[in-house]
């Protein structure tokens, strides 16, 4: 039994090395034939165990919100980041209100992020971020026109590390209204490398992007909310 139990363990492991994306315990459990599946609390339980073997490892296993994935622990993705020389991309504060307003006000058109920056958004944005797979259609608003509503995706949260949109910081818990910067970096998603398949966690720089997302645009809307009460 004892080598049974070691053989299942090792076979989530390799199928988590090798997978270069987050798998949830379904499709680990669809590697198996039927007669041969593990139940589900068997899967969860090695997949327990094997947060605990990594503990104080230069890799991790983290449960993201598409399942589960080995990636380079933060306080070392500096050094490993240095392997490769492309520079991340960059992006403009335009586009990073634009993402904050959706992550934090879904489902939201176009029309109503518009009226809550008081500039229009370029078709070039929101294909950028459809592109990046961070936004998606989600449904269309029932007003004349029928503009399109648009939400994150289980990749935005996968990026962030996040498990679910209630791990995004509560906007009443952040009341720093200061500019963010006119650019900030993002790793570069496009860029097939062995590094990022097993998952680099968002750099020093960028582990407080929520945090400055979500206080752009909650200055966004309380901007707003008092232009409404003139």
């Amino acid at each position: 039994m004892t080598n049974e139990v070691n053989e299942l363990k090792n076979i989530l492991e390799g199928a988590l090395l090798a997978a270069g994306r987050p798998l949830s315990i379904e499709q680990l459990g669809a590697l198996f034939e039927n007669e041969q599946r593990p139940a589900k609390s068997d899967i969860k339980q090695h997949i327990v165990s094997l947060q605990g073997d990594y503990e104080g490892r230069g890799i991790e296993l983290a449960e993201v919100a598409s399942g589960y994935r080995f990636q380079v622990r933060e306080a070392y993705s500096s050094w490993v980041g240095r392997l490769w020389e492309e520079k991340p991309a960059r992006y403009s504060r335009a586009m990073l209100e634009t993402l904050s307003l959706v992550a934090y006000r879904q489902p939201i058109t176009r029309g109503e992020i518009e009226s809550i920056r008081g500039v229009a958004v370029s078709t070039h944005i929101i294909k950028s971020l459809s592109e990046r797979s961070w936004v998606r259609i989600v449904g269309h608003r029932d007003v004349p026109g029928r503009p399109a509503m648009y939400a994150t995706t289980r990749e935005f949260l996968d990026y962030f590390n996040l498990k679910s949109l209630d791990e995004l910081p509560p906007l009443a818990d952040i009341r720093d209204f200061g500019k963010i910067n006119e650019e900030l970096q993002f790793e570069n998603l496009d860029v097939k490398k062995p590094l990022t398949e097993v998952g680099i966690p968002p750099k020093d720089g960028e582990s407080t992007q929520l945090e400055s997302l979500s206080s752009d645009v909650d200055a966004s809307v309380e901007k707003q909310e008092l232009e409404e009460q003139v």
